[in-house]
């Protein structure tokens, strides 16, 4: 039986990880080995994220006064929660991938700027471009009218070139 200051220790580890993360997701663990959860926590820590089986009342007091409140009431069963710390996608992607690669458990919701998300949303979460790719979406975006100037510039003076070529092959025929 877990002490009253284990469990003390426990919701107080929950509760920072809660301030820090801008995401949580809530999976089903059922039927995952210790091999299998091991390998989905170091994959979410590589993205900035953590993985955590808890106790559901633990949980549910450790969220209290945070923005991952709205979660309690999904809270029943088996549940772990994945959190993201660095980015609201990649958590979701890790988590997505795993259940379809393991062919167990499943994403029960999440939430987001303390807003709930069902199951369906969290994994439309999971389908989202990366932080990076957005990243580099947008600098494509700023860059190609500066690329279009440049060509069209180039295709300008090129052809002017070439006309200026002609026009002295012309003369000295």
């Amino acid at each position: 039986m877990a002490t009253k200051a284990f469990k003390s220790e426990k919701i107080d580890a929950i509760k920072a990880k809660a301030e820090k993360a801008q995401v949580a997701i809530l999976t089903e663990y059922k039927g995952y080995s210790v091999e299998e959860i091991t390998n989905l926590r170091r994959s979410l820590q590589k993205d900035g994220g953590d993985y955590m089986v808890t106790k559901n009342t633990l949980a549910k007091i450790a969220f209290k006064g945070t923005d991952f409140e709205v979660l309690t009431e999904n809270m029943t069963g088996p549940i772990a929660i994945a959190f993201g710390f660095e980015d609201q996608v990649s958590p979701a992607k890790a988590v997505a991938k795993f259940i379809k690669e393991s062919k167990k458990g499943a994403i029960l919701g999440g939430a987001l700027d303390g807003r709930l998300l069902s199951a369906q949303e969290a994994e439309a979460l999971s389908k989202l471009p990366s932080k990076e790719e957005l990243i580099a979406k947008i600098l494509g975006s700023i860059n190609s009218p500066a690329s279009g100037i440049v060509g069209s510039v180039n295709a300008v003076m090129a052809q002017l070139t070439r006309a200026m070529a002609a026009v002295r092959d012309q003369k000295s025929a």
